[in-house]
């Protein structure tokens, strides 16, 4: 059985893709800092609940030790943690926000990675699959959304260095740019959020369950082919003509 590790899988599209990954005979290690969620979905297969905050360095070695430990390697690692601010323009942005989005979105990511990347190199057989969560932020952003923006620009970036370097050691990574996927996060956008001509409109939504099973194709594929970059997204969300 294939083993999978999901950040951020005590909701929305972790949630989603944990739940899926588990239907369909994956071992799966569920982390995310709320422990009864995790444990709910863990029950449905062969799942781990791992409470852990991926800005914690000492979480985030723990919660990989325990995946290994638990399963004896990691195939696949969605990660997926991130947080949305709340709405404001540049100028209204705190030290303390934008750090908080940073270590989040950028830093958490880094540290999910790092580990994912050096129990793939240590492992036998070696090799496996990174998935960064990085948002259709990574290439358009939204307004009001600077921090939010910037840190998931920064996961492109990250996702292309994973994938350059870890090319010698069977290592594949890629990033799924979603958008308007219905979870709790982005129930906002059904009522109505700011557009880049100032007005205010409700968007179009897809269920979160059609991000999942692009993640799980991602996931899926064979060691010799990848998905470098993939956006799926709501078919009348405005995303192409944005601004």
């Amino acid at each position: 059985m294939a083993v999978m590790l999901v950040t951020g899988a005590s909701a929305g599209i972790g949630r989603a893709v944990a739940e899926m990954a588990l239907a369909e005979g994956w071992q799966v290690a569920c982390l995310a800092r709320r422990a009864a969620p995790l444990q709910e979905i863990a029950a449905m297969g062969a799942g781990l609940a791992l409470p852990c905050d991926v800005t914690s360095e000492e979480q985030v070695s723990d919660a990989f030790a325990q995946t290994v430990g638990a399963f004896g390697r990691i195939d696949v690692l969605f990660n997926n943690a991130g947080m949305f601010p709340k709405s404001a323009l540049p100028d209204e942005v705190s030290l303390a926000e934008w750090q908080q989005v940073v270590d989040v979105n950028l830093t958490g990511m880094f540290l999910c990675a790092r580990a994912a990347f050096a129990q793939m190199r240590a492992q036998d057989p070696q090799g496996g699959r990174i998935i960064n969560n990085g948002s259709i932020a990574a290439q358009v952003p939204r307004p009001r959304s600077l921090a939010y923006s910037v840190t998931k620009h920064a996961i492109t970036g990250l996702t292309k260095q994973l994938a350059l370097d870890g090319r010698g050691f069977g290592i594949a990574a890629g990033q799924i740019d979603i958008g308007n996927a219905r979870t709790d996060l982005a129930a906002q956008m059904e009522k109505g959020v700011p557009q880049a001509d100032g007005s205010i409109r409700p968007e179009p939504m897809m269920d979160a369950r059609e991000a999942a099973r692009a993640v799980l194709h991602m996931a899926s594929l064979p060691p010799g082919a990848n998905v470098l970059q993939m956006t799926v997204m709501a078919t009348e969300m405005p995303f192409v003509g944005r601004g």
